[in-house]
């Protein structure tokens, strides 16, 4: 089936929940893997958040910023203005974020959890990491599915259903970075995919939120592109990046980063 024609048979709020749902859904096929596997190696898992990390960028511009910046210009405002003021924003949200929300990033010591000091089990700290760099993943999409209905220059249905798919193949490896370590720790294999999944379960939230906000409020739209543009970036230089420099496979983890951002460009240009 045609997915813009699919698409297209529904209200901007449950195109962004079906694209959502999508993205969610790829992170729990991740974390099924614990089903079958103990561990993967640290090689791998490198270029695989690599790879997140190129889809991340790439999504950050092609469907986030560029977007943004043709809307204004469109509207005759200042072409730069609207987008740098949500960037910022974005980034400074999930600083905020970061340095409040108790949070342990994968492969890194009990002793390096960051936000505020708290007894919670390492499990719940590792799930909040991941959770934090996929509220501006699922807010991108629904904002672009809102904005496409909304026939703002810039945002089309096949750019947003390319984000969606972008960030669902993205997710799937994140799904493996959460529940192979809880595995490795002795964790049942339920217990662990069931984390694993749960990390993206607020994807459809805010991708909804994203989607009926831009509805309701049409000028905020390149703002809202701009910031969730500026939230992605801050995930991947501030998390994705630093877990996959901590072994010796930053190579491939490199080369991990390019084939994703060139993943998400084709889609993006493809479809878009």
């Amino acid at each position: 089936m045609d997915l813009i024609g699919f698409f297209e048979n529904y209200p901007p709020y449950l195109q962004a929940l079906i694209a959502t749902l999508f993205t969610w859904g790829l992170t729990a096929l991740g974390a099924s893997l614990v089903f079958f596997f103990k561990s993967m190696k640290r090689s791998l898992l490198d270029g695989m958040l690599g790879f997140t990390g190129g889809v991340m960028i790439a999504a950050s511009y092609w469907s986030l910023l560029a977007p943004a910046i043709e809307m204004t210009e469109a509207k005759g405002g200042i072409s730069w203005l609207p987008p740098a003021i949500g960037f910022v924003t974005g980034a400074l949200f999930l600083f905020a974020l970061d340095k409040i929300l108790p949070h342990l990033h994968i492969n890194f010591d009990e002793n390096q959890k960051e936000g505020v000091q708290t007894n919670w089990h390492r499990t719940t700290l590792l799930v909040l990491a991941i959770t934090l760099h996929n509220i501006p993943e699922g807010l991108a999409v629904g904002v672009l599915f809102g904005g496409a209905a909304a026939g703002f220059e810039g945002a089309s249905l096949g750019a947003a259903i390319a984000l969606a798919i972008g960030i669902g193949i993205q997710n799937f490896p994140e799904g493996i970075a959460v529940s192979m370590p809880l595995r490795r720790q002795g964790v049942s294999r339920f217990k662990s995919f069931w984390y694993g999944q749960l990390s993206a379960i607020v994807e459809p939230f805010a991708g909804v939120l994203g989607a009926v906000a831009v509805m309701q409020f049409e000028p905020i739209l390149p703002y809202a592109l701009s910031f969730a543009a500026g939230a992605m970036i801050y995930v991947v230089i501030e998390e994705v990046v630093p877990e996959t420099q901590q072994d010796k496979y930053t190579d491939i983890a490199t080369i991990g980063f390019i084939i994703g951002f060139t993943v998400m460009m084709i889609l993006d240009v493809a479809l878009g």
